[in-house]
């Protein structure tokens, strides 16, 4: 797939839930792409005022007029973010070998369909790649290939294998072992790094982080797993607000953030191997005790916001 104008044969995994607007806008872009094989997961209402925007949600993707096998998987109960991704992947991958995934905040460029295909090709026998990201947060950076890897998996638009998802586990049951934890603790030289991931995995496996997106993150890193992310931004989150179950605060740093379309042919690296340096401003940005502290002033800030205008 040299470009966006051709179809799309790599299954396409759409999760939706209750946000009417922006699924609308979501898969205007997929309808562009005209995917053959899509996958469309949907969580139940929360409560009976809920249940009239799941319904219009779900009547916008009933709409497809081009040639595509279409899979529904819809609950009618609420599941919940976690559950819900849980069972809708393990559907996703015992149907297909590899899929390109989108919930209904994350708005894609129209490359992101080809780079997702081609790199999901490129390394399909590499057990080592185990992730496709459609984000880039930094700054612009000179990067003379499409791509660089990185050790983190981002989730808002990506893309995998069923050979990298069966290393999934929900519960993050080998983080109970003092070795495992020793173990991967011991590749995180940076001591506020190491207390993020010990303070967040301890918070999964007891139940107080009820998300699915860091038990992913746990299965590539300790895998030692490959992150394929583009040079330029391919993504826009355009979920920060009331509506979102966890991105109620704007983050400014990456929410709305502009995309670009990636240039084609795709440039790849000449070896498999992390870059160091965008690693580093990943860890500062979202996995170090400075950016938690941020997020929480942040949220802080919002509620008292909110506080004075209701007052």
């Amino acid at each position: 797939m040299s470009d966006n104008r051709m179809s799309l044969s790599t299954p396409l995994v759409f999760f939706i839930f209750r946000r009417v607007q922006m699924t609308r806008q979501v898969f205007e872009v997929i309808a562009q792409a005209k995917p053959t094989h899509l996958l469309i997961i949907a969580d139940g209402p929360r409560n009976s005022n809920e249940a009239l925007q799941c319904a219009e949600t779900r009547a916008i993707v009933e709409h497809i007029d081009w040639d595509c096998d279409v899979k529904r998987n819809y609950s009618e109960t609420n599941l919940g973010l976690k559950q819900r991704f849980d069972s809708g992947l393990d559907w996703v991958f015992q149907q297909v070998e590899e899929a390109i995934i989108l919930e209904d905040d994350c708005l894609p460029d129209p490359s992101f369909f080809g780079f997702c295909q081609e790199m999901l090709a490129f390394y399909r026998d590499e057990p080592r790649v185990m992730h496709i990201s459609g984000d880039y947060f930094h700054a612009p950076f000179s990067i003379r290939e499409s791509y660089y890897f990185s050790r983190y998996p981002h989730i808002w638009g990506w893309a995998t294998w069923r050979r990298a998802w069966l290393n999934y586990d929900s519960d993050l049951n080998d983080w109970a072992l003092e070795s495992t934890q020793k173990d991967f603790l011991e590749q995180f030289p940076n001591p506020a790094e190491r207390h993020f991931w010990k303070h967040t995995f301890d918070a999964v496996r007891a139940g107080t982080i009820n998300m699915w997106d860091y038990q992913w993150v746990f299965a590539c890193i300790a895998n030692d797993g490959l992150s394929i992310n583009p040079r330029v931004n391919l993504i826009s989150n355009i979920g920060f607000g009331d509506e979102a179950t966890h991105t109620k605060t704007v983050d400014r740093r990456v929410a709305n953030l502009e995309t670009q379309k990636l240039p084609f042919p795709i440039t790849h690296p000449k070896a498999l191997l992390p870059n160091k340096y965008l690693d580093a401003k990943t860890v500062k940005l979202f996995f170090s005790e400075p950016s938690r502290l941020r997020r929480m002033l942040s949220r802080i800030r919002t509620m008292i916001r909110s506080i004075v205008i209701n007052s």
